[in-house]
């Protein structure tokens, strides 16, 4: 395997972890711009464990996952009294404060950031993202992800139905929390070095069009956005004057055509009921 194709395969698999930790909020109704602050905690939690505490890399993989967790869980409770736009605005505000306490902290690096003693190569990355995808697609099909589910499609519903709808949304924004923290952690062990340069606006709002475009109705939808977006612009590097000129208009045709995203449980259904004895037969 090339460089360039391990390269394209282990950025894929960082994007769709990445991806699957805001669905796992968007799945539970909540609208997460704040990706980029949570990525940077992960990464800066596996920088400082490894650096300063000299832990191994798996270890710190999981506490870096852990601390992601944690702050998810606790920032849970002041963004969940909000909603809608709100709420959107809520968690892009936590992912400025992140950038800014790094930018002011000689301690996290600074603007200078961290070169990392040790990496990880793509055979560590794929199988990562593999578990995370089985793990995603399990857990919506557990009766924690149809509460998720019912959460997303009415909460005064749910609730009626026994739904603890506060309780799910603090589970959701953890467990999106924590799944973002690992992407962190593995994006600074591939690429070696952690600078808060990268953890900007743009990524949060990159990250939450690969859920949105992909679709929050079934666990493929972040598995499609994510790589839409992460190979789309790679096969459009030939044109480098024009690519993201194209790759802006196939964004504005996929937000008309498919405005509920790429993939919805419809299309499933269809898909299932043709490959099906019964469907081919009809």
């Amino acid at each position: 395997m090339s460089g360039y194709l391990s390269g394209v395969i282990a950025i894929l698999g960082i994007n769709v972890i990445f991806a699957y930790g805001i669905y796992v909020t968007a799945a539970a109704g909540q609208l997460n711009l704040g990706g980029a602050g949570f990525q940077a905690i992960g990464a800066y939690a596996a920088a400082i464990l490894s650096l300063e505490f000299g832990l191994n890399i798996w270890l710190t993989i999981v506490v870096a996952t852990l601390v992601g967790g944690l702050i998810g869980f606790l920032i849970a409770f002041p963004i969940l009294r909000t909603r809608g736009v709100y709420m959107v605005l809520a968690t892009f505000a936590f992912a400025q404060v992140v950038v800014g306490i790094v930018l002011n902290s000689e301690y996290l690096g600074g603007s200078m950031g961290f070169i990392m003693s040790d990496y990880v190569e793509v055979g560590v990355v794929l199988p990562v993202t593999l578990g995370v995808i089985v793990f995603v697609f399990y857990l919506m099909s557990t009766p924690v992800g149809l509460a998720m589910r019912a959460v997303h499609d009415d909460e005064p519903v749910a609730d009626l139905m026994g739904v603890n709808n506060r309780a799910i949304q603090v589970a959701a924004f953890t467990l999106g929390g924590a799944i973002t923290g690992l992407s962190g952690a593995l994006y600074a062990y591939y690429f070696g070095f952690v600078e808060v340069q990268y953890f900007n606006a743009i990524l949060s709002i990159f990250v939450l069009l690969y859920v949105l475009i992909g679709g929050t109705q079934t666990a493929w939808g972040p598995l499609v956005g994510a790589s839409f977006f992460t190979l789309i612009p790679e096969a459009l590097r030939m044109g480098e004057d024009w690519r993201f000129l194209i790759f802006g208009v196939l964004i504005v045709l996929m937000m008309i055509v498919r405005p509920e995203g790429i993939v919805t449980r419809d299309a499933l259904d269809r898909i299932w009921l043709k490959l099906s004895p019964r469907g081919r037969d009809a």
